[in-house]
């Protein structure tokens, strides 16, 4: 059956669980990955914030996020997506139900049992498939999944983390999956990012000086102060678009290079044809440029 048979709330420095959900499951098998899933938990630190130690029947996933993080059992065929939902969830309900400053003092185990209904509403939540999916953030996971994809374990290896977290000297296979980079800037987009920036300055400068004069002694000057303004917006959004992956670049990209052109239009009067004609092709420049420049699969190196 595939659904969630546990969650627990661990803090990542030292693996002490602060709170867990009642579970009834006593067969074998869940019992051996409630173990793994301890192994697991004492040595997160050394982990990115998503992964998941895969077994035949069951599976670990674990989201980690300033001091605590989140880790479920689930079946092997309940769905990834849906399991980081989940933890996603569960770490925004903790985080808004105590502060790092308890979490730091924290002593015993446990010590937040209460927070045990809310991880029970949760997983009961999830569990119900009619409305799980209306209240994850399904596709946001899902691009996040797909581009930064969570490190990939092997439950049988967890038994070796524990004996290494005891001073053992076993070693643990971790098969890494491959992460995504942009592709190198080019010497082109270097220039759109040296023009951007020229426009922006330019934009932030005349609306500066606009908007004193504006504010003194014209008040109907005010729209041509937010014309001069949104295009150096755009033109820092621009940069950025370029220089870092963002979901939804396609739409974004045209949002801005559709606002430097209506603004520069807006501003016939006081900038001439050549100007609006350099500003708004600049703009179609950087926009071209943050559509071309792809992801990139890099290899692991493996710790060379």
């Amino acid at each position: 059956m595939s659904m969630i048979f546990f969650a627990c709330v661990v803090r990542v420095r030292d693996g002490l669980p602060l709170s867990a959900s009642t579970d009834f499951h006593f067969n074998q098998d869940f019992l051996e990955c409630r173990k793994r899933l301890k192994a697991l938990s004492s040595i997160l630190a050394q982990y990115p914030s998503r992964g998941t130690a895969k077994g035949r029947d069951l599976s670990i996933h674990f989201l980690s996020s300033g001091d605590i993080a989140c880790m479920a059992i689930c079946s092997s065929n309940y769905s990834t997506i849906m399991a980081f939902c989940f933890l996603e969830e569960l770490q925004w309900e903790f985080a808004a139900s105590y502060d790092t400053t308890s979490i730091s003092l924290a002593s015993r185990p446990y010590a937040f049992l209460e927070f045990d209904n809310i991880i029970q509403k949760v997983k009961c939540h999830f569990n119900c498939a009619s409305g799980s999916r209306t209240k994850a953030n399904w596709e946001k996971i899902e691009e996040e999944l797909k581009f930064w994809p969570p490190v990939q374990l092997k439950l049988e290896d967890t038994e070796l983390m524990n004996g290494m977290t005891n001073g053992g000297h076993a070693g643990v296979h971790v098969e890494v999956v491959p992460t995504y980079r942009m592709q190198r800037v080019t010497p082109l987009g270097i220039l759109s990012l040296v023009l951007n920036i020229m426009c922006g300055a330019l934009n932030l400068i005349r609306g500066v000086h606009l908007a004193e004069y504006s504010f003194q002694e014209d008040h109907e000057g005010i729209g041509n102060v937010i014309a001069f303004f949104l295009p150096f917006l755009a033109c820092v959004f621009q940069c950025y678009l370029y220089l870092f992956y963002s979901s939804a670049r396609k739409v974004k990209t045209f949002v801005l290079f559709f606002s430097v052109c209506l603004c520069n239009i807006y501003l016939y009067g006081l900038r001439n044809l050549w100007q609006i004609a350099f500003h708004i092709g600049v703009a179609s420049l950087s926009s071209y440029q943050i559509l071309t420049r792809q992801l990139m699969e890099k290899q692991p190196d493996c710790g060379v």
